[in-house]
């Protein structure tokens, strides 16, 4: 008999640091995340990950890479290889070399730093996106950097110095100071210069006052993240999992109501849909993750009286959120 498959819910940015944070969810009708409260009744914690809210890769990559087979425990910190997978998936003989995602991007100067808007506020479409990436071809190439487009709002570079040069995830810069992030070992001094080097070169260029004239943002920089080497045969990703970026979306853009009412779809959607699994007698996994950390539990196989009786131990999942 086969075992019954194990469903996995990630989900990102169920806690942030924003001070809005708390009272949006001290906010929401009692009864609005009940089938979150009876899910992890049923539950247990199996798996604790906390690192801090300055690590370059956040707690819900480091957990969706474990259970995908891309990542360990002891992976270091900004080098998950998400980039090589994009690259496995999408190029011939690419294996053993480094590899990282560039994202065209739109860097909002400030007074005294500059703040990384969401790429996705620049709608980039694809013709726009491979004549921006013909534009700064030669200046990677110049740094031995060889450039494929993936897609409008992101694209694949390849090179040695991408095998071991650690780089933040963009979840941890948007709408953030770009400074804290960006990659500061020495073998990143030409990265550094060639970020420059775009700058300058995208400042006055007739690709950004066509934007202009059509009322757009204009793509002033890049950013880099992504970077390793794939991690070889063997790879054997967890099936079932899902990850969705409703919370996540609603943080980035410090819309509170839509963050409330992302939890609530959850409530109605996903969560109830693993609680109906857990409750037909599958075992089901749900990840919990912060901006410093991610909890995972999994179905607790209980007797009879402990589950009616857990029913009368309700679960404050507020408290439990402030921990991430």
């Amino acid at each position: 008999m086969r075992p019954n498959p194990t469903s996995h819910l990630l989900l990102p940015f169920a806690a942030c640091n924003a001070a809005a944070w708390r009272p949006t969810l001290q906010a929401m009708p009692q009864g609005k995340l009940a089938h979150l409260g009876k899910l992890l009744q049923g539950m247990h914690k199996v798996e604790t990950d906390t690192r801090g809210e300055n690590t370059l890769s956040p707690p819900h990559e480091r957990a969706l890479a474990r259970a995908l087979g891309l990542a360990t425990s002891q992976t270091p910190d900004g080098l998950i290889p998400w980039a090589a997978q994009s690259a496995i998936a999408h190029l011939p003989a690419c294996r053993g070399k480094g590899w990282a995602w560039i994202t065209p991007c739109h860097w909002a100067m400030g007074h005294l730093h500059a703040t990384l808007t969401d790429p996705a506020a620049l709608d980039l479409r694809e013709s726009e996106s491979r004549r921006l990436l013909a534009i700064v071809q030669p200046y990677f190439e110049t740094d031995g950097i060889t450039l494929h487009y993936l897609a409008p709002d992101r694209w694949l570079a390849e090179a040695a110095l991408f095998r071991t040069l650690p780089t933040a995830s963009l979840d941890r810069v948007l709408a953030r100071n770009v400074d804290a992030w960006l990659p500061d070992a020495p073998e990143a001094a030409a990265l550094r210069r060639l970020q420059n080097e775009v700058q300058m070169l995208l400042y006055t260029h007739p690709f950004n006052d066509e934007r202009a004239a059509k009322g757009q943002l204009p793509v002033n920089s890049f950013w880099v993240s992504g970077t390793g080497e794939w991690p070889g045969a063997g790879i054997t990703p967890a099936a079932g999992i899902s990850a969705p970026r409703h919370l996540a979306e609603a943080v980035f853009k410090e819309d509170w109501v839509g963050y409330a009412q992302a939890w609530e779809q959850l409530d109605a959607g996903e969560i109830q849909q693993l609680l109906q699994r857990q409750r037909a007698g599958e075992t089901v996994q749900l990840t919990l993750c912060g901006e410093q950390s991610a909890q995972t539990f999994e179905t607790r196989q209980t007797r009879p009286w402990t589950k009616i009786t857990s029913l009368f131990r309700p679960l404050r999942i507020l408290d439990l959120l402030e921990k991430l």
